[in-house]
């Protein structure tokens, strides 16, 4: 089991793929119970649902510049009530982070690799089939953050499912409010004036929006160090016919003559 260190988490923050609806605010509810002097924060509920591959991309630049002693409990959880595991995961000034065992860690862990790495053996006394979120993953939490004892067992990265996962994604990982399209690529791989392929086109990059003409698609850095596609004052995802999972591919700066 984890030992108490000077990063002991003092506060909780949900990611999950649970959209609207009352699983959220359950699990909030059952850690005001549990946990009550504990600061809980809703980070994100709309991770791309059942996909462990995709939202696993999105997790280092949404932990980036955020506060320490943060555990991350993240749900997505398609292998929910099957024999799946938990995994708990030190990660320094990064916080610790609660997951299945389904890839949803492992680009976060391959720029931590001296996170020490638990499979979590604890149950509690009444588990759902269907909803770990509240019932085993909020106990969990709760517990973690108070310092308890938790049976767990020593776990290596190369053992977690997802060890075989790239480095990076270039696929649209997430289609925000806006219909803006977050990849899990790095914007550090790629040169300010190289172009991105979405679609059938190819995209020039900009800093911020009012770089571009109205209607305009380009790339940026987004706020995560991510690359993602947008459309000034439109919609990236339905003007560039592009969703979740699709693909996409860069190529160097023209050729100046």
């Amino acid at each position: 089991m984890p030992e108490q260190s000077p990063e002991q988490p003092t506060r909780i923050a949900l990611l999950t793929d649970f959209g609207a609806g009352p699983y959220v605010g359950q699990m909030r509810l059952r850690l005001s119970a549990l946990a009550p002097a504990v600061p809980v924060v809703e980070l994100i509920s709309d991770l791309p649902a059942c996909r462990p591959d995709l939202a696993a991309y999105l997790l280092p630049g949404l932990a980036r510049g955020m506060p320490a002693q943060t555990l991350y409990t993240c749900v997505v959880d398609p292998g929910v009530g099957t024999e799946r595991a938990l995994i708990i995961a030190q990660c320094g000034e990064s916080g610790w982070w609660l997951a299945p065992d389904n890839g949803l860690l492992m680009p976060l862990l391959r720029a931590h690799p001296q996170a020490r790495l638990f499979r979590l053996r604890w149950r509690p006394d009444r588990l759902s089939a269907t909803f770990h979120g509240r019932d085993l993953f909020v106990p969990a939490a709760a517990r973690l953050v108070a310092g308890e004892w938790l049976e767990a067992d020593p776990v290596e990265a190369r053992q977690l499912v997802g060890a075989d996962w790239s480095a990076e994604c270039a696929r649209i990982c997430y289609v925000d409010a806006f219909g803006n399209l977050m990849t899990g690529l790095s914007a550090d791989r790629l040169a300010p004036a190289a172009e991105v392929r979405a679609g059938t086109g190819w995209l020039k990059s900009a800093r911020t929006f009012a770089d571009v003409a109205v209607g305009e698609a380009f790339w940026y850095r987004n706020a995560f160090d991510l690359i993602e596609l947008a459309v000034n004052q439109g919609r990236a995802d339905r003007d560039l016919g592009l969703g979740l999972g699709d693909p996409i591919s860069s190529r160097p700066p023209p050729a100046v003559p």
